[in-house]
């Protein structure tokens, strides 16, 4: 007869160890672990097949577009979705908006907010001329309050704002902790599988871009949308992360104003300044698309120390396409004042955006501009050499409709030929303008 087995569960955040310890690792409480031999007596799951399934049902659009694409196509009736960002990037407008599309077209809808009050949800409403006299509003600070609030009314569409404030009192964990949000969530996930109600919860992040503690809850939910963006510009993307029920990665472009998101192009966000020295359109990926973002380059004195500041861009690959501007490309920016920025806010981590950036500098340094309606993209190794870029079938889409008639890119085999394509191998290549220019003329002058 097999030996039973013991598995230990932390009471706290339920986490499972295969042995027993003082602290949990998942929550850090003490004394939290408890052992239990094997399972329950009796119990047994029942055994479906996936040929009886009857999917996730048809997808309700919520009125907003961009949402509607980040999401796959509109929401899935019993799916949990995390609306995930920092506090005051805009979280509670777009859910607010979200929920006076859907209630305007016959979908009821209800607003639990334990961080503020029907006064004040009310006031942001009016302000934002969005129709609220449709929409259910409770408190939600008490997790019991919520879900028999929910089953009582039954809505279509509940909206938690913010998991991190609901909390179980009947639970010995402090409110607003790890283990307090995961409990709250499983309960939040089960009511939505049970009742077939959709959930969509807003989440604040740490400094680090966590949430509630490193990845707490995306386990849990079905969907996870990253809200993001620059407060001082207004300029908001919304980005798709986890997506049981569509493809990751989609995007979509708001602009924040008095009377709420407003969702834009961001083709004319992106380029802003082409056609002067010191910048150059990238090509880079968010998610399955392709955006033209101009990337800028500004080369100061190289009296005093050699500074290196970035905006936007990796600072690290900004710091080796100078090392290799300086030592493949014959251009002296070893005590150089360097600055990089990206046009509109925009992160642009692509390592394929390391020709335009190396075309930015270039062009800085010479005072050439790069050539008109050309994007760069590549990445650029340390022997100068220009790697091929996946995905450009998007990319040279991104560059057509950004009105863009050339773009400098090193050959490959999964390219389909294109009139616009300009092939390069390395960067020195690839920015001949600039050297044949201006880049001899500093070099001796220097």
């Amino acid at each position: 007869m097999p030996r039973p087995r013991t598995t230990f569960t932390c009471s706290g955040c339920r986490q499972q160890l295969s042995q027993w310890v003082g602290r949990c690792p998942a929550c850090a409480a003490w004394g939290t672990i408890e052992g239990s031999v094997g399972g329950a007596p009796g119990l047994v799951a029942p055994v479906l097949t996936l040929g009886g399934a009857a999917g996730t049902g048809s997808r309700v659009t919520t009125g907003i577009p961009g949402l509607d694409r980040v999401l796959g196509g509109g929401l899935v009736p019993g799916s949990v979705v995390l609306l995930a960002g920092e506090p005051g990037i805009g979280k509670s407008t777009l859910l607010l908006q979200l929920l006076s599309r859907l209630s305007e077209s016959g979908r009821s809808c209800l607003l639990v907010s334990g961080e503020e009050s029907h006064a004040q949800v009310a006031a942001r409403s009016r302000r934002l001329g969005v129709a609220g006299d449709t929409v259910g509003f409770a408190p939600g600070r008490d997790l019991a309050a919520v879900l028999g609030t929910a089953r009582d009314r039954a809505p279509f569409l509940l909206a938690v704002d913010s998991i991190q404030v609901v909390r179980d009192p009947s639970a010995p964990q402090m409110p607003g902790g790890v283990a307090q949000v995961r409990n709250c969530t499983d309960a939040l996930v089960g009511m939505a599988k049970e009742e077939g109600v959709a959930v969509v919860m807003t989440g604040h992040v740490t400094k680090d871009g966590d949430l509630a503690g490193p990845r707490a809850l995306e386990h849990a939910v079905d969907v996870v949308l990253m809200f993001e963006g620059d407060q001082r510009s207004g300029l908001r993307v919304l980005s798709g992360g986890k997506n049981r029920f569509g493809a990751e990665g989609e995007t979509a472009w708001f602009e924040m104003g008095a009377d709420g998101l407003r969702e834009i192009d961001p083709a004319g966000v992106l380029l802003s300044g082409h056609g002067v020295p010191g910048a150059a359109v990238a090509l880079p990926l968010a998610g399955r698309r392709a955006l033209a973002v101009e990337v800028q380059a500004l080369v100061g004195s190289p009296d005093g120390p050699a500074r290196r500041q970035t905006t936007g861009l990796d600072g690290r690959r900004f710091q080796l396409m100078a090392a290799v501007l300086s030592r493949a490309g014959g251009f002296r920016l070893g005590r150089a004042e360097l600055f990089g920025a990206s046009s509109g806010g925009l992160r642009v981590d692509d390592p394929a955006a390391d020709l335009a950036v190396a075309a930015a500098l270039a062009s800085a340094v010479s005072g050439v501009p790069s050539p008109e309606a050309t994007a760069f993209v590549g990445e650029v190794s340390l022997t100068g050499l220009v790697r091929q870029a996946s995905a450009m079938p998007q990319r040279l889409a991104a560059a057509e409709a950004a009105g863009c008639r050339y773009v400098f890119a090193a050959p490959g085999q999964d390219t389909r030929p294109h009139p616009g394509l300009v092939p390069v191998r390395d960067v020195s290549e690839a920015l001949s303008w600039a050297d044949a220019h201006g880049a001899k003329a500093q070099r001796r002058a220097s």
